[in-house]
């Protein structure tokens, strides 16, 4: 496999729905735990959007990886791995990315391990970590074109 041209299409694509779907979460109750926890529909709500959110962003950099580097990368956490090895992400940024890769998984496959509480945490303290990273990968998507 030999390294390609980012599809710019695709970056903007990706950012957008990431930043579609931290906007979503923005409509919910998420002022207090309380108000959050109070409507199952807010829950449910919440993990779709969050977990659409984590999937466009790891998307977005698998298609930088596999574009630029011809790195294979398929599982999120890996994707997270290569971001840090092509320093394209670092320090605490990088940890962030293979810690929502995690929560990604366990959205996914341990489904029955996430509580509302943990739901609520994240999205209430940590949007700002998704956004901070869609913006780095955008940023250097565009300056590596």
């Amino acid at each position: 496999m030999t390294a390609g041209k980012i599809n710019q299409r695709v970056i903007t694509q990706r950012v957008t729905w990431v930043r579609q779907m931290l906007a979503s979460l923005q409509d919910l109750p998420l002022e207090s735990r309380d108000s959050f926890l109070k409507e199952k529909h807010t829950v449910a709500a919440a993990e779709s959007y969050l977990r659409r959110a984590l999937e466009a962003l790891f998307d977005l950099g698998r298609h930088i990886l596999v574009k630029k580097f011809a790195y294979p990368a398929t599982e999120y956490k890996a994707i997270a791995v290569g971001l840090a090895e092509k320093n394209i992400i670092q320090g605490a940024d990088a940890e962030v990315m293979r810690r929502m890769a995690g929560y990604r998984n366990r959205m996914v496959h341990f489904y029955q391990e996430i509580t509302p509480e943990d739901l609520y945490e994240i999205c209430a303290l940590h949007q700002k970590d998704i956004e901070k990273l869609v913006q780095i990968l955008a940023t250097w998507a565009k300056s590596h074109q």
